[in-house]
């Protein structure tokens, strides 16, 4: 029975030309041999599995070929390429520092330095995972390192370069090895299976290249795995049952359920996903992937994201069309937090139940924001020779003043004024309307705007108390108590003032409280107009003016200074006491 070679060895590269996804390291490396600039140590640092040791080898036996090709690859025709391709060459030399890690192991290379190359130029050391040394193995190391003969170079690799001391970082060149793109390896294991006369599924290729998370090493493994268990007939299906992946096929079905609100069809198809043995969280990171997946396929200039077969790139397409932005988003934010909290769980089945019914909800919950009243703020603006009239954030009749050359202006523009629910609304001012008539008056005029008639009030609107107002005022603020305390604290601070049965006065003390309300704004005038059954509602925030402010006092002089006109004696006692004020 011939024996068997593992794809990893029989289909590793001889030639840099054969190394998949190095380019920049593998052109670097060419061009030092050609221009004849070959340092005396090198460091190959990145993730496993990428061609480190193999570049390293590679490299080593090019500079030591007689007889190099017009692009600087080795002949292996030479007697110095058939002795390394054979395994008998003496001019190359392996370590693995893991198991030889000592002061002694190091000593010993630096007595084979001594010995110069019987065939060839170089003597090449190869020290794989050389971050295993131990401290005194380095130290040990350094000054062969920095000054070897001229015929002797080192090439060190290893996957965790921050555990290098950096008195050895600096005596080398440093390649860094990404991590081999999606593509690269499916292409590499469909010329494979091709040279193997294995058929395939290219959708099959692609989910063992996202298993080996960018190592061809860890991909040949898991194709001959494959290969093994499906007697050489390479499938989607096989492969997820054999690697034991989640089918995408699952997620699709999922989306489409939450889209219909379908809470128990999905809790159905989480049962046998557990059913089948795969592990609760696994699935809901596989879930908020997919998400991702349909996120990036949203838009064309991000779809080169999708790291799939072109089979599943279409499914995606597909159904990315029929998911918004923001259930993408609700998703992904529930997603998020549930896997977050997934391990503190006690009862983690019920942990992912519940994701999966808020799941279900977010469309739900999105039909209602858009089915809330519409809140439009109205704004009454006129213009004289196309100028637009001023506001300001306490005006509540527009202020319309114009000099008298341009009241004489035969050319005067006509003024359009818009009905609003009550009394003239300002910059500030909310109307809820279900239909706003759009009434325009043409008229010119000096310096003067008609008056709109107000609106009638609605026959289902309701009379309320302050009293009311003020209650579900306070319910209101108490929602931001944890999350935006300086909110909640500007709202319960004041009291809100209640003028004509329908308008809301609220006045804050500065520029930075008016800001907080005025983002919540809408909101609380929503939540007013419902909890108060009156659509005719209008919410005015202002400023406080300075004299309304001049009874508070913040600093403990202030209100010494205070106490001290309403009783002079008090300034007198803290003298000859000799207080002072905390």
């Amino acid at each position: 029975m011939d024996s068997f070679i593992v794809s990893a060895r029989k289909y590793r590269p001889d030639t840099f030309a054969s190394v998949v996804g190095q380019i920049s390291v593998t052109q670097t490396l060419k061009n030092a041999i050609k221009n004849k600039h070959i340092a005396q140590a090198y460091l190959f640092c990145g993730p496993r599995g990428v061609g480190k040791t193999t570049c390293a080898r590679i490299f080593a036996k090019t500079i030591n070929c007689q007889n190099l090709s017009s692009d600087f690859e080795a002949c292996n025709e030479c007697e110095s390429c058939k002795s390394f391709n054979q395994g008998r060459s003496l001019n190359i030399h392996e370590l693995d520092a893991a198991s030889n890690n000592s002061v002694d192991d190091i000593r010993n290379i630096i007595d084979k330095v001594r010995i110069p190359p019987q065939l060839g130029k170089y003597s090449v050391y190869i020290i794989d995972e050389v971050h295993m040394l131990s401290q005194q193995a380095f130290n040990a190391f350094l000054k062969t390192l920095e000054e070897p003969p001229s015929y002797a170079i080192f090439i060190l690799a290893t996957t965790e370069k921050h555990k290098i001391l950096p008195t050895i970082l600096s005596r080398c060149q440093i390649y860094d090895f990404n991590r081999i793109k999606l593509d690269d390896i499916v292409d590499y294991l469909e010329k494979i299976a091709q040279n193997e006369n294995i058929s395939y599924e290219r959708e099959g290729l692609y989910i063992i290249a996202q298993k080996a998370e960018g190592g061809m090493r860890d991909a040949l493994s898991l194709f001959d795995q494959i290969v093994n268990f499906s007697e050489g007939k390479i499938t989607y299906q096989n492969v997820i049952q054999n690697l034991s992946i989640l089918d995408y096929d699952y997620y699709f079905k999922l989306i489409d359920f939450f889209q219909k609100g379908d809470v128990a069809s999905a809790l159905l198809i989480f049962n046998e996903i557990l059913d089948k043995g795969f592990d609760a969280q696994h699935f809901l990171t596989g879930l908020g992937s997919h998400l991702r997946d349909l996120l990036v396929c949203k838009d064309i200039s991000t779809l080169n994201l999708l790291e799939k077969g072109d089979q599943a790139k279409e499914l995606y397409k597909k159904q990315a069309q029929s998911c918004s932005y923001e259930f993408i988003f609700n998703a992904l934010s529930i997603i998020n937090n549930f896997d977050t909290s997934f391990k503190t769980s006690n009862n983690k089945r019920l942990h992912v139940e519940i994701a999966l019914i808020k799941l279900s909800n977010i469309c739900e919950e999105l039909k209602k924001k858009i089915e809330l009243p519409a809140l439009t703020v109205t704004k009454e603006t006129t213009s004289l020779n196309d100028k637009p009239v001023s506001e300001s954030k306490n005006n509540t009749y527009i202020n319309n003043k114009s000099s008298e050359k341009d009241i004489n202006n035969d050319d005067v523009n006509e003024t359009k004024v818009h009905e609003t629910s009550g009394e003239y609304a300002s910059s500030d001012s909310i109307s809820i309307k279900n239909t706003l008539k759009n009434i325009k008056t043409t008229k010119k005029t000096e310096n003067k705007i008609d008056t709109p008639v107000p609106l009638g009030k609605k026959n289902d609107d309701k009379n309320f108390t302050i009293e009311e107002l003020e209650n579900y005022w306070n319910i209101f603020a108490s929602k931001f108590k944890e999350e935006k305390p300086r909110l909640y604290t500007t709202l319960v601070s004041a009291k809100p003032i209640l003028n004509n049965g329908t308008k809301i006065v609220f006045q804050v003390l500065n520029d930075l409280q008016y800001e907080a309300v005025m983002e919540e704004k809408n909101a609380l005038l929503a939540f007013l107009s419902t909890k108060l059954e009156n659509s005719n509602l209008e919410l005015e925030i202002s400023i406080s003016s300075p004299e309304d402010k001049k009874h508070l006092y913040y600093t403990v002089e202030d209100k010494f200074k205070r106490m001290c006109e309403k009783n002079p004696n008090l300034r007198i006692l803290k003298q000859k006491l000799n207080l002072d004020i905390e």
